[in-house]
């Protein structure tokens, strides 16, 4: 039986899509700096990746799985994010990307998993933009974090997550320049940076949907 919170998920995801011309998640830059830093040359020049952010079904109600990343990885180590990463030449989509790095970094089988739609595309820091995939997970699949890549395995509750209360606003300085980011703190968990962008994303395309 599909709850509340799956058909409104459901609902907000309706007709998204990974075609070109995608929507570009709004960075929350003052002065609506957004348009002025992310010129199409600089788009251009960002490499492509995709990232799942996965619906668990448990019990009578909905959870969202992320990922702490291994002290062994170059980049971010410690932060809260979804499995994903760079687009490879063999993906033929931005779907196929983010299930085959969702089964490499935690055993997520492709075929568990039901894409609901998609997110705005979001750019980072380094240089990658990202294709956020919603998925829905079915049954009770076993979960195998790869240690290289993957610390801890964590799931919070959907409704906490879309719940736009529960994100802060802050800022981080940087070469001289405040850069605004949210922040949701589930328990010991500080997810913030780009995966809160992306959840500030879902939960807004939630609420305007309702």
């Amino acid at each position: 039986m599909m709850t509340d919170w799956e058909s409104r998920l459901r609902q907000a995801l309706t007709g998204t899509s990974e075609q070109p011309p995608r929507p570009m998640s709004r960075l929350e830059l003052p002065l609506n700096m957004d348009k002025l830093l992310l010129t199409p040359a600089l788009l251009k020049s960002l490499r492509p990746a995709a990232v799942l952010a996965p619906v668990i079904r448990r019990g009578e109600g909905l959870t969202m799985m992320f990922t702490v990343r291994s002290d062994r990885l170059r980049s971010h180590k410690g932060q809260i994010s979804f499995p994903g990463g760079r687009r490879d030449e063999d993906d033929a989509s931005a779907a196929a990307n983010a299930l085959r790095e969702a089964e490499e970094e935690v055993g997520l089988p492709p075929a568990s998993v039901e894409v609901l739609g998609y997110l705005d595309d979001y750019p980072t820091m380094t240089r990658y933009l990202v294709t956020p995939v919603v998925g829905i997970v079915s049954g009770e699949p076993e979960i195998r974090p790869c240690e290289d890549e993957v610390a801890e395995v964590f799931e919070a509750p959907l409704e906490f997550v879309l719940d736009l209360r529960n994100f802060e606003h802050k800022m981080l300085s940087r070469e001289g320049l405040n850069l605004p980011f949210f922040e949701l703190n589930f328990g010991r968990h500080r997810i913030w940076g780009a995966t809160a962008g992306m959840l500030w994303n879902l939960a807004n395309k939630v609420a305007e949907s309702a």
